[in-house]
């Protein structure tokens, strides 16, 4: 068979043949990991192809048998609009990701055959199955698969758009976090647990990237006594890379130091708040947002540079929260920062909890991108956490604060942590510029009408 794998994108993103300027914006891309991967668990004998719509036009009259995408929440409409038009023209559709797992019976109304879960063991049934005209509407694992299933990615798949990305090699440990938090739908989707790879085989696959690449693990030191075997036996590659993990690994100065020794110059780290009352709420009280600042101080003396995730709209934030999360980020000298708006995505507690209580607002997907308000908040108005947000997006990313931070960064962490920054900053103010995302703070006083108070006075004696 001949078979087309279609990652889409939302409207302001997509490449078309009409819109074919692809937004200069590289360093939010990092391959695309599960299509590359689905591609080599494809046996021998199917033709694959790869479409990403954030970098290239989907041709709907492609000549293919069978289309699977890849989807999360936020994307879900543009994927149901993918799999009509195929659909119509008589062409098999596969739906797989975070979106059909949560979601199935949804997904199952608009397409052919829904993968629930990992593909590990699932994808060559649905091709044989497909083959020979038997496509079961839902599959499903009957436990987690063994990740020593997993393949090295098709990235040879990916030479013709691999300018686009900052880069194609991704490679990932393991999957799943152990944390229970209530908004992550990572732990959703892996079932509150972490599988990692067979070690021998991530280490032959370092050995096939480029010096610079990405772990895209959820938590790269969730298994520590892994991770320090991982470590070790990467300092003779001398490679360096990015990821993300846990705040808690600058409690652990030997694991940190051999992160850096086996080339990390860089890790998202999920802060999400500063309110130890929200992360509590949140089940993720083990941050401990009162050590926040001497944690990332430690990090950032190791050479490693911090990219914050921040939530806001937890059930504690009141309008003064986009400004005191400014000073903080600005006092705990973060590099850069991911600013998400609460969003319940479906599967995970959150939205089972926001649901029952009738807080969720809309069921319109594409909104659930974390930067629109899909809830209505506990302490301020939905208008106002909108604007508070996008207020907090704009003044992190000025301009003037992006140079003081990547200078700062060169003076405590070496070239390669500012050259990463810089490179973020100006991506993030790139699409802020691009969205026209301004925002104001709903906590600053509205200015007085008439002349300046102090002139009162000096007026009225006239």
């Amino acid at each position: 068979m001949k078979i087309l794998l279609v990652l889409p994108a939302a409207a302001h993103l997509r490449v078309t043949d009409n819109a074919s300027r692809v937004p200069r914006r590289a360093m939010l891309r990092f391959s695309i990991l599960p299509l590359t991967t689905v591609a080599a668990l494809t046996p021998p004998g199917h033709e694959v192809a790869i479409c990403d719509e954030n970098v290239e036009p989907l041709d709907f009259d492609a000549d293919v048998d069978l289309v699977g995408v890849s989807f999360m929440t936020a994307i879900a409409p543009r994927a149901y609009q993918i799999a009509a038009e195929f659909r119509r023209r008589g062409r098999l559709t596969v739906a797989g990701g975070f979106h059909p797992t949560f979601l199935p019976d949804e997904a199952a109304l608009h397409f052919d055959a829904v993968v629930v879960g990992d593909a590990e063991g699932l994808w060559p049934r649905v091709l044989d199955d497909a083959a020979r005209g038997t496509l079961e509407k839902v599959y499903r694992h009957n436990a987690l698969p063994d990740l020593a299933l997993t393949p090295t990615p098709r990235r040879d798949l990916m030479a013709k758009t691999a300018p686009h990305y900052v880069t194609t090699d991704a490679v990932q440990t393991g999957r799943g976090c152990t944390h229970a938090c209530r908004y992550c739908s990572v732990t959703a989707f892996h079932k509150a647990t972490h599988r990692s790879r067979p070690l021998e085989n991530v280490i032959a696959e370092l050995k096939t990237v480029g010096r610079n690449f990405i772990f895209v693990d959820d938590n790269i030191i969730a298994d520590p006594a892994y991770a320090r075997l991982l470590f070790r036996r990467m300092i003779p590659l001398k490679k360096r890379w990015v990821s993300q993990c846990s705040i808690e690994i600058a409690d652990d100065p030997e694991l940190l130091a051999l992160a850096r020794a086996a080339g990390c110059r860089g890790l998202f780290i999920g802060l999400e708040t500063t309110s130890a009352a929200n992360l509590a709420l949140l089940d993720k009280a083990f941050n401990d947002s009162a050590g926040y600042p001497a944690r990332i101080r430690r990090i950032r003396r190791c050479g490693i540079g911090v990219i914050a995730g921040i939530i806001v709209g937890m059930d504690g934030d009141r309008v003064g929260v986009f400004e005191r999360t400014l000073q903080s980020l600005q006092r705990m000298h973060i590099d850069a920062i991911q600013l998400n708006i609460m969003t319940p995505l479906p599967g995970t507690p959150l939205f089972d909890m926001f649901q029952s209580a009738g807080r969720i607002s809309t069921r319109d997907w594409s909104r659930y991108d974390f930067r629109h308000v899909v809830f209505y908040p506990r302490k301020m108005s939905p208008a106002q956490l909108q604007d508070g947000a996008d207020w907090l997006y704009n003044r992190f990313y000025r301009l003037d604060r992006i140079i003081v931070r990547a200078l700062r960064t060169l003076w405590t962490a070496g070239p390669v942590p500012p050259l990463i920054s810089l490179k973020l900053n100006l991506t993030y103010r790139y699409d802020n510029i691009r969205e026209g995302i301004v925002g104001q703070n709903p906590a600053a006083r509205p200015k007085r009408a008439g002349p300046p108070r102090r002139l009162v006075p000096f007026l009225a004696r006239w």
